[in-house]
């Protein structure tokens, strides 16, 4: 495996471990986002979805359910990106 395959894999393994969340609601949202739309993420956003994952659960939950918004003009954007893959 070359080094960018193997540190892709790497990230790719990070970030599954990261949308594991101690709430099933985010855990389901997250991983089927990872699965779904993280690839039509620009590398901009991709660094946003990164910072996203930072955020405590409960704070997270309020953001994907629509019930507030970041104050962050990157994570508004990511946010309703995961939010689109959900009403499609």
């Amino acid at each position: 495996m070359s080094g960018v395959a193997e540190a892709e894999s790497n990230h790719q393994a990070r970030l599954q471990w990261q949308c594991r969340r101690g709430m099933l609601e985010l855990d389901l949202l997250l991983r089927d986002f990872l699965a779904k739309g993280y690839a039509n993420l620009s590398a901009e956003e991709k660094l946003s979805f990164d910072r996203l994952l930072e955020i405590p659960d409960p704070q997270l939950l309020e953001y994907l359910m629509g019930r507030e918004k970041p104050e962050d003009k990157e994570l508004i954007d990511v946010v309703a990106r995961i939010r689109t893959v959900f009403t499609d």
